[in-house]
């Protein structure tokens, strides 16, 4: 019994099954993604497929011209700053409960002008804003 000639083999790493395992989660990773192009989109407001809205009593309509003419309720309002418009749009909900803001904006009207509007809102305290559309021609 002669223990001291024996040889160890060193410990050897096997790469091929390696290897062949990460190409096989390469390929299912490759298989289940979905790739999208963001830039490819085309966007057309304001028109949607939508039956017309009930009147509600609890509603502040505000217009958007597309020149940048603000018409709250049907009265028009001269644009001066956004606290302004607050206050525009509190004297219109003064006696309404939990009043929403219904944003109807021609679709060539500048997404600013849009903007100012929600601010407004905002800045008066209703939580509750909405737009109109019209429905698209088939």
């Amino acid at each position: 019994m002669n223990f001291r000639g024996t040889f160890k083999e060193d410990p050897e790493i096997n790469l091929i099954p390696l290897i062949d395992v990460l190409l096989v989660i390469l390929i299912f990773l490759m298989i289940t993604t979905t790739y999208s192009r963001y830039a490819e989109l085309q966007i057309t407001l304001p028109s949607a497929d939508a039956t017309k809205a009930l009147d509600r009593p609890n509603e502040i309509n505000v217009a958007v011209t597309a020149a940048g003419q603000y018409v709250v309720d049907k009265r028009p309002v001269a644009f001066r700053d956004v606290s302004s418009f607050a206050e525009e749009l509190k004297r219109a909900g003064a006696g309404l409960k939990e009043p929403t803001v219904v944003i109807d904006a021609d679709a060539n009207a500048t997404h600013q002008s849009v903007i100012h509007v929600m601010e407004a809102a905002r800045l008066a305290g209703y939580t509750q804003v909405t737009f109109t559309t019209q429905a698209t021609q088939k």
